[in-house]
């Protein structure tokens, strides 16, 4: 499975989701946004039907389904069910794209050979300025 899929239950059954580039433009293109803004609307509950239905259908076609039947699916269990069911679905699908897999470690993959990255180092927070004001 691809670093921007997800696979969960869904539905009637356990299915992988993925939006790699050309579902994530169609997607962009429908909902005349940026995957961002899609995912910000469904985190914050201000969605547009196309957010929630077409994240689902093209995360299926992504994931591997036909269109016929990620369409028929969607058909079945987002357009003849309650909105609100599968926009918490959709932001998982989006943010997988995004961010990728909950469980995946930042950094190299073990796929790839490698450790993951240390983490940056940061500089302290102290500095001239605010040590001498606090004096």
């Amino acid at each position: 499975m691809s670093l921007c899929a997800i696979e969960f239950a869904w539905a009637d059954g356990t299915y992988i989701f993925a939006l790699p580039i050309a579902q994530l433009e169609e997607l962009q293109r429908i909902c005349d946004a940026g995957p961002m803004v899609i995912a910000e609307r469904l985190r914050h509950g201000i969605w547009k039907t196309s957010d929630v239905h077409d994240t689902l259908r093209l995360g299926l076609i992504g994931g591997g389904m036909k269109p016929v039947d990620a369409l028929q699916l969607c058909k079945t269990y987002v357009l003849a069910r309650p909105w609100a069911e599968s926009a918490l679905p959709a932001l998982a699908v989006i943010n997988a794209a995004l961010f990728g897999k909950p469980d995946e470690p930042v950094g190299k993959s073990p796929a790839d050979g490698g450790e993951s990255d240390p983490p940056a180092g940061t500089e302290s927070s102290t500095s001239e300025t605010s040590t001498a004001s606090a004096a």
